[in-house]
């Protein structure tokens, strides 16, 4: 079984400065990387989402919606210049009058900082629901914006209503918020309390009061 091995949102070297220095000084090197990727697992289960960078995440995703102001009634909408010249907005929808989804949501994004967050390698594959498939080139995709996930296909783009589409992707903070940072030292230290002191009194910290410091900061990380 492959091991599971984020990067952790705050290092053995930071858990080794500060406050908790205490807590970790007889575990060994593979014990406490291991302890930073438990917190960081953790932190994540808090917030509800991905936060640690992340390879090859896969979503599926129903096609469902349509923006009234994409569809294909407009017929008399011409396209700009740069666009298809001569043809309608009808026409470059490329589907004959049938309406055609244009949108769709990452599950994964940036709750805060967006410029701190990085997409990568997004591949889309789109089944039809009467049979069919088709992979699109990242020319034919706008996004994934990082702020919300939002990925936008391009006209002439053919994703009818009810098409399953199957995304893969890499993301996550590639610069870590300095709260997230904080978040993983301190549930780091609850995790560590929890085996070396359970009773809170060999070392002079509060892992109840440590938990909810956690939860404070994560509180903004959760989804709404």
């Amino acid at each position: 079984m492959a091991a599971d091995s984020p990067v952790p949102l705050a290092s053995s070297a930071d858990m080794q400065t500060g406050q908790f220095a205490d807590l970790v000084r007889d575990y060994s090197i593979n014990a406490l990387d291991q302890l930073m990727i438990e917190s960081t697992r953790q932190c994540e289960g808090i917030a509800g989402r991905r936060l640690a960078p992340f390879t090859g995440v896969p979503e599926s995703h129903r096609a469902t919606g349509i923006d009234p102001d994409e569809l294909s009634g407009g017929t008399d909408m011409p396209m700009s210049l740069q666009g298809t010249v001569g043809a309608s907005y009808t026409s470059a929808l490329g589907a004959s009058g049938s309406d055609l989804v244009r949108h769709c949501w990452l599950n994964e994004f940036a709750p805060r900082y967006p410029e701190m967050w990085t997409y990568a390698n997004l591949s889309v594959t789109i089944f039809q629901s009467y049979g069919g498939s088709q992979s699109l080139a990242p020319a034919q995709l706008i996004g994934a914006e990082p702020d919300s996930g939002h990925v936008w296909f391009q006209l002439g783009t053919f994703l009818p209503p009810g098409s399953l589409i199957r995304m893969v992707y890499d993301g996550g903070y590639t610069t870590v918020p300095a709260d997230l940072g904080r978040a993983s030292k301190l549930q780091a230290a609850v995790l560590a309390l929890g085996e070396i002191d359970p009773a809170g009194t060999q070392f002079g910290h509060d892992p109840g009061a440590l938990r909810k410091q956690v939860e404070d900061i994560l509180c903004n990380y959760q989804r709404s």
